[in-house]
Parts: C-alpha cells; sequence; structure tokens
C-alpha cells in the first residue's frame, strides 16, 4: 500500500497578488507534491475579509471542504450567495460561476479539489462582491 502524508506544518503557503490594503489569500498547493495525477489539490486560507476572483471552469468539477471559518460562495449567474459552516462541503458543476469570500472575523481555510485538473482555461468573470 502506497501513501504520502503533508502535516499541516509543512505547507509551502504562497500568498495570491492581491491590491494594497485589501486582505489577502494565500495557496498551498498540493496536487504536485501528493503526485495527484487525475486531480487538483489546494488547500486555501483567506484572511478575514479575503475574497476571491469569480470564475468558471469549462470541464473542472470543483469540490469545497471547509476546515474553519464561514466559506460565502457566489454561485451561478446571476451569483447566489450560498453560506458553508465548518465541517460542510460544497461541490461546483462544470461551467458554473463561483466566487469565495470569507466574510467573517478569522481565517478561513478550505481544502479544494477538482477533477479533471484544469489551472489555465479558467474564464475570469467580474466580481459578485
Amino acid at each position: 500500500m502506497g501513501f504520502l502524508v503533508i502535516r499541516p506544518d509543512e505547507f509551502d503557503w504562497i500568498t495570491r497578488p492581491h491590491e494594497s490594503g485589501e486582505a489577502a489569500r494565500h495557496v498551498a498547493e498540493l496536487g504536485d507534491r501528493l503526485g495527484s495525477a487525475s486531480t487538483r489539490a489546494n488547500v486555501w486560507r483567506y484572511d478575514p475579509g479575503a475574497k476571491g476572483r469569480r470564475h468558471r471552469h469549462p470541464i473542472q468539477e470543483e469540490t469545497f471542504v471547509v476546515l474553519a471559518g464561514t466559506l460565502s460562495m457566489y454561485l451561478g449567474d446571476p451569483a447566489e450567495r450560498v453560506d458553508v459552516p465548518v465541517g460542510g462541503i460544497i461541490r461546483v458543476e462544470p461551467g458554473t460561476a463561483l466566487q469565495s469570500v470569507n466574510h467573517g472575523g478569522v481565517n478561513l481555510l478550505v481544502y479544494a479539489y477538482g477533477t479533471p485538473p484544469e489551472s489555465e482555461t479558467a474564464e475570469i468573470l467580474d466580481s459578485a462582491v
């Protein structure tokens, strides 16, 4: 049986680009480290007030598992807000517009994975918030 463990203290956090004065998002990219060929896996950390870019993937299905905080997702056209608490899971079908936001006062921590892996073909959309 083969396996690989990556502990939280081993995450390599990358701060994503953001405007001056804007709350930051950080990502630990896990897919390559795990040797995943058929899925894309990341852990995201959103500072309070941080928001991701609204986008849609043409072929990738995405699933999000909330590890800490509350994830606010803005889904579809027009965007509908869905709040997902700690322990909650949300699956987003390919072609669905989505944007992740941390409206809370504590860090948001989310495990996100997508299949088939797709990172270069996402369509960037105007923000819903």
